[in-house]
């Protein structure tokens, strides 16, 4: 497959505007060859109908057919091979080996949506059935199932050019729940983008999907909300910025029809460190912060940007082992230049507040012809944080603040002071016992991931987890935007009252053809009615 700029409407390319732009190399920050061209408002009118047209069809196809799309899916991506990497690497600055591991994620996760719906249970059918003689009032039989929303709009990430983008976690679970897609492939990486989408047209092709069940459109800001408004769309699903996600949030919701939209954008991800933690794995629990700080760069949504400790005996040593290892981290490339400037504007924000101190950088120097960020830790005392609510404010990059406190009840209060988080992590020992559950509890209202022990970098794919939180962390605190759950996102109840058997869809007839686990009557059970 070669990689030809134009968008891709369905099953149709299509490059009718006159504006472009060129992907960068972050690592050289010279431009790329190939010329993407923005999708004008009649392009991204004919991707809106097209995915409509087909969500009439995509959502009758069986679940077994689904789920031998998203497999194909996944199978087209891999036969991509080095072509889809080294793109992928060009455009992101991103290593080899990281972008492998995504890669094997992306396909890792539609495999396991596959799956999901040959099980089926995630429908969760549950049926009442009638009572015709109860008094005074007959029963009536009620059945209900979880079924597509209809067409999604997927906004791809900078950060991850496979598992958030085009065929990542939201393409996934949208076009499992039955949903046409649409991608807003990102500028960053448009390049990695259309390969992929052109992997999915190619499975789309071979399981005989709809003409219009997935899309990919390049556009500026005026072409990606008049996206989100277009009346076709029922759902949007984001990975970014705070004022790019509140910005498609605040248009999403004040259509003529409002649709929901499953934004993650900013989150600083607190770690707290009680003194029991502090005075007996200080310098371990410094060296495991500062490879989870600066790990990828710092590019994670669940980097680690706040620490909360008491200002004790045992936090010199913690100081001291972090300085040390943040010393000795080196300037590494990071995914655009954008995204390098605002690191740097972060960072002299923080440098330049007479409340807060550098407490270690890098010792080498960025080079300054390339896209590099030197890693930063930063102190203030909790006074001083709890003053400035600036201070509690995402820098996306390889830096973090540790907030010394005078004893854990000062803790407590810092942490009523910040905003929803994706995750909260906490270290404690034995010695921290009678401050646990409070903690815990504060952890719990601000986040939607608590991690004990380790850091929370690294989001496993898996059914039980959750990758979501309260706002700002998220718009939706109650979903998540990893694992089987994710799914949840884009299907709404629907249900069937006195419907005769033959008009109930597969899982909600009396013989349970599907074979799912339903909710009977009060009971879970996979038997059929008799």
């Amino acid at each position: 497959m070669s990689i030809t700029g134009k968008n891709i409407i369905g099953n149709d390319l299509s490059a009718n505007g006159n504006s472009s732009f060129q992907s960068a190399n972050p690592a050289s920050s010279s431009l790329l060859p190939e010329i993407f061209y923005n999708a004008t408002s009649e392009e991204i009118t004919a991707a809106a109908q097209k995915a409509a047209a087909a969500f009439t069809v995509y959502n009758k196809k069986s679940p077994t057919e689904k789920a031998s799309f998203l497999d194909a899916i996944a199978d087209e991506i891999m036969a991509l091979g080095d072509d889809l990497l080294n793109r992928a690497m060009a455009e992101s600055g991103l290593p080899a080996a990281r972008l492998t591991g995504e890669r094997g994620r992306t396909t890792s996760q539609l495999k396991m949506f596959a799956q999901l719906l040959r099980e089926g249970s995630w429908v969760s059918a549950c049926i009442d059935t009638a009572i015709p003689d109860r008094q005074p009032l007959p029963k009536p039989d009620l059945r209900r199932m979880m079924d597509a929303v209809g067409p999604v709009v997927v906004f791809g990430a900078s950060n991850f050019p496979f598992a958030y983008s085009a065929a990542g976690g939201d393409t996934a679970s949208a076009l499992a729940a039955g949903c046409p897609v649409i991608v807003k492939a990102h500028p960053a990486h448009p390049g990695t983008d259309e390969l992929v989408s052109q992997a999915i047209i190619s499975a789309a092709k071979k399981t005989n999907m709809p003409d219009g069940v997935y899309s990919m459109v390049h556009c500026n800001n005026e072409g990606a909300i008049s996206l989100v408004t277009n009346p076709a769309i029922k759902a949007v699903g984001f990975t970014g910025s705070r004022n790019g996600g509140m910005a498609i949030f605040n248009a999403a919701v004040n259509r003529p029809e409002p649709i929901p939209v499953y934004a993650e954008m900013s989150a600083v991800n607190p770690v707290i460190i009680l003194p029991g933690a502090a005075a007996a794995n200080g310098a371990a629990i410094a060296n495991g912060l500062a490879g989870s700080v600066t790990l990828g760069v710092g590019q994670f949504c669940t980097n680690p940007g706040l620490v909360f400790m008491a200002d004790d005996a045992g936090t010199e040593t913690f100081l001291q082992s972090l300085n040390a290892a943040i010393e000795k981290a080196a300037p590494a490339t990071m995914l655009s230049k954008g995204i390098c400037v605002n690191y740097g504007k972060g960072v002299e924000r923080l440098k330049t507040n007479s409340a807060v101190a550098v407490l270690s950088k890098a010792t080498v120097a960025a080079d300054e012809n390339k896209t590099e960020a030197v890693p930063y830790v930063f102190t203030v005392s909790q006074k001083d944080f709890i003053a400035d609510a600036s201070l509690a404010e995402e820098v996306f990059g390889p830096a973090t603040t540790v907030v010394l406190c005078k004893g854990v009840d000062e803790i407590k209060d810092a942490l009523k002071t910040i905003e929803g988080q994706l995750t909260a992590t906490l270290h404690s020992t034995e010695a921290d016992a009678a401050t646990l559950s409070s903690i815990i509890e504060l952890m719990k209202e601000k986040a939607g991931r608590l991690v004990f022990g380790g850091f929370p970098t690294g989001v496993e794919v898996a059914d039980a987890m959750v990758h979501g939180g309260p706002f700002p962390a998220t718009t939706d605190g109650r979903t998540t935007s990893v694992g089987t759950a994710a799914i949840q996102r884009f299907v709404r109840p629907v249900s069937y009252q006195n419907f005769p058997q033959h008009l109930l869809p597969d899982a909600l007839k009396d013989t349970n053809p599907l074979h799912i686990l339903r909710q009977v009557n009060g009971v879970f059970t996979k038997d059929a009615i008799a």
